[in-house]
């Protein structure tokens, strides 16, 4: 254990870099891959319009199966299996967007642990340091003061830096978490919308301004 601690905090700032190197690069990965996952505003909007200005629920599912992106999925998923009734379409709609939340948060739990242990990380960083400058001093009492004094500041440092690793990844977790939950719950909002039209397609409703209002802001909040 003693061999241990001489080593001193040199080997703990270095896996405090190689954390940080992590939590850049799986964050940096999550954000390419949620900005290029969202359905296009303008399609989407446009496929809305159509359906709450009298369209379809298949017109609806014809034109956003080339769109892509989440919420095209999901609602899509939900229009497939329409045929076999409403509840089936709102299961298939929940079960999609239970899969897709698993694809969003991947990598996810590597930021929380980060942000969670880094400070303890560098806490023992300083303790190994610590225990190193009075073994120095144990063994050499010439300039023993300026030696433990200047052993300890460096250990220190190690608390510092886990701080520096550990806060950045704590917002960033946040931050992602909060994109999904919003992209997820407007997926979720624009399903109940379709949802509401499964079955009904015998109704012809007349295209309004209203309606074509509506369909804007349910897809606008894809673009905040």
């Amino acid at each position: 254990m003693m061999a241990f601690a001489l080593l001193g905090a040199g080997w703990v700032l270095w896996l405090l870099v190689a954390l940080s190197v992590v939590c850049l690069g799986v964050s940096l990965e999550r954000a390419v891959y949620l900005a290029r996952d969202g359905t296009p505003r303008e399609a989407l909007a446009s496929a809305l319009e159509g359906l709450l200005g009298g369209g379809t629920t298949a017109d609806l599912g014809a034109r956003l199966r080339d769109v892509g992106g989440l919420e095209a999925r999901v609602i899509t998923a939900g229009l497939e299996a329409a045929a076999f009734g409403r509840e089936a379409a709102e299961k298939a709609m929940s079960g999609t967007i239970a899969g897709e939340r698993l694809r969003m948060e991947r990598g996810l739990a590597i930021l929380a642990t980060v942000g969670s242990n880094a400070p303890f990380v560098g806490l023992f960083g300083t303790v190994l340091g610590i225990i190193q400058a009075f073994h120095d001093l144990a063994i050499s009492n010439a300039q023993a003061s300026e030696a433990v004094m200047a052993g300890i500041s460096e250990a220190l440092v190690a608390t510092a830096v886990g701080l520096m690793v550990a806060i950045p990844s704590v917002v960033l977790y946040n931050g992602f978490t909060r994109w999904n939950r919003n992209r997820l719950g407007r997926a979720e909002s624009l399903g109940n919308l379709v949802l509401s039209r499964i079955g009904e397609e015998a109704i012809e409703l007349p295209a309004t301004p209203a309606g074509k209002a509506s369909a804007e802001h349910a897809a606008s909040a894809h673009g905040r």
